[in-house]
């Protein structure tokens, strides 16, 4: 339900092939694990539409995102790990988590609103902020933004933000867009950098 949620929110349907690539599990698997969340009443799914959460499963889905980005925020902020080691962490640790340690783990990290990544956290009622930020592929010569989310779905790439000095509220000035999906070059921390498109990607800004 949280992979449904991922890639099409509250509302998008979502097609069995890219939801079983994001799972790593046989589109035949996805569906039949689709035709089951169907008949808990939690997903509406149709083989030619695709899958759709209902309510109830969005609620689920909702309160998963929360522990995970809870998960992230304390990992990176309480025990010293890096942003790009999070991740398969929190995704082992997600649904085990009990409603007494979520309450714990927001109020020990000042019950924050956005996680390590610059995701939003949902709250408990399972309500997201809006954030209104947009790729930094979509950003233009002579722009100056602020970086406020990098994806965490590749380490790779949070590895690769970080020594780029693309890391949360860094401030860039975009100096040439990119020319047939080749970098984009920007300032940031004074310094002139390359940014593969890739990378670009993934980070976000506003």
């Amino acid at each position: 339900m949280k992979a449904l949620y991922d890639l099409g929110g509250a509302t998008g349907s979502v097609n069995t092939l890219p939801l079983a690539r994001r799972l790593q599990v046989s589109a035949a698997s996805a569906t039949e694990m689709l035709g089951r969340l169907d008949a808990l009443g939690v997903v509406r799914h149709n083989r030619y539409r695709g899958a759709i959460l209902t309510a109830g499963g969005e609620a689920v889905a909702l309160e998963v995102v929360r522990h995970h980005r809870l998960l992230e925020t304390y990992l990176v902020e309480k025990l010293g790990y890096r942003w790009d080691e999070v991740h398969e962490e929190a995704e082992r640790l997600e649904h085990v988590m009990s409603d007494r340690m979520e309450q714990r783990m927001s109020e020990a990290l000042g019950n924050p609103t956005i996680d390590c990544h610059g995701d939003p956290i949902p709250d408990p009622a399972g309500v997201v902020a809006a954030s209104g930020y947009f790729s930094l592929t979509h950003a233009r010569a002579g722009e100056r933004l602020a970086v406020r989310r990098v994806s965490d779905r590749d380490a790779a790439v949070l590895r690769l933000a970080h020594d780029l000095g693309l890391q949360l509220g860094a401030r860039v000035e975009v100096l040439a867009e990119s020319a047939y999906e080749g970098p984009i070059s920007i300032r940031v921390r004074g310094r002139r950098r390359q940014v593969p498109i890739g990378i670009a990607r993934a980070v976000f800004v506003g």
